[in-house]
């Protein structure tokens, strides 16, 4: 998995020209940079994809789908799609394009120390850290504005909706006691709580647990869990699964409960938020994320990795004092 990843980047890299490259690839040791990350519209550090080559183009596409399960890939697609939808509704006032989606390299695949890379621009971002043989890949952004393309009333494209369906049957599963404690307020937020902030501090659970719910709702609970962690590639989001306490985790829900009025929910854990919001746009622009309190951005492998070089340089100063 690992050596597909870098195998995805090393051909974009490749396809660079010199003064692309300049502008496509920083420091991993940016922290202020690396941490700086937007789901809303204009311009990003490194390329946008209108730069770039029709290869080049499709090379950041084979990172993605590197990285990305199937059908996370088809949503992140999507989303960039919908760019060019939103930008006809509004009457191009805007300015929107699909192609206005920047890579950002942090770093160059091969030898011993980390990189990462990151593809970003309106309602997505993904941002990848390799570091010791390991991945990370939080935060994880999705959007999509119109969430809802329909046609006399039936959906004909929607691609967040698992996102909402999951968590709204889980509402109907968990029966009218547990849904007391998992419905926290009447109105929803705006917007996602935890916004861009570079980092999120882990902040009290609320609404309902496992332990609260019967055997089929607590399983559902875990399943959206999974479905959210599976937006990596399977071999990546069985890594992170492994890492999830189902005990521990708890779902609250903020908004109306009726269809198209607006709504939001959140999924908290030890090392886990995941949020969605939906009330913009009479509750047809939709928001999610999921984050890691230690390891957005990987800084847990990063400060992992640095600790060992500190102790491994320090032992051969010793020795060979």
């Amino acid at each position: 998995m690992l050596h597909d990843v870098a195998d995805a980047t090393h051909h974009y890299i490749d396809s660079l020209a010199g003064d692309q490259r300049e502008h496509a690839i920083r420091a991993v040791t940016d922290d202020d940079l690396r941490h700086r990350w937007a789901y809303t519209p204009g311009t990003r550090p490194g390329l946008a994809l209108g730069e770039l080559r029709r290869d080049q183009r499709k090379a950041v596409h084979g990172m993605l789908a590197t990285v990305l399960s199937p059908h996370a890939y088809a949503q992140a697609a999507a989303v960039m799609a919908l760019e060019d939808v939103l930008d006809h509704r509004e009457g191009g006032h805007r300015d929107r394009h699909n192609n206005d989606y920047w890579t950002v390299l942090f770093g160059t695949p091969g030898g011993d120390e980390p990189w990462g890379w990151r593809v970003e621009g309106h309602h997505l971002s993904v941002n990848v850290v390799v570091a010791d043989g390991r991945v990370s890949a939080t935060p994880f952004f999705l959007g999509a504005n119109p969430a809802r393309v329909t046609y006399r009333g039936r959906v004909v494209g929607q691609p967040l909706r698992l996102e909402e369906e999951l968590a709204r049957e889980l509402l109907d599963r968990m029966g009218p006691t547990a849904r007391r404690l998992a419905v926290v307020a009447d109105t929803a937020p705006h917007d996602i709580r935890t916004g861009n902030a570079p980092r999120v501090s882990p902040s009290e659970p609320v609404g309902v647990t496992p332990a609260q719910l019967g055997k089929p709702a607590a399983e559902l609970l875990v399943d959206i869990v999974r479905f959210y962690l599976d937006r990596l590639a399977y071999e990546l989001a069985d890594e992170e699964f492994a890492q999830i306490d189902p005990d521990r985790l708890h779902f609250s829900w903020e908004g109306s409960l009726r269809r198209g009025e607006g709504h939001y929910y959140r999924v908290q854990g030890p090392e886990l938020l995941i949020e969605y919001d939906n009330t913009a746009n009479e509750a047809n622009h939709v928001h999610t994320v999921w984050r890691r309190h230690s390891g957005d951005f990987g800084d847990d492998l990063l400060a992992a990795h640095y600790d060992t070089s500190r102790h491994t340089v320090g032992r051969g100063v010793a020795q060979n004092g």
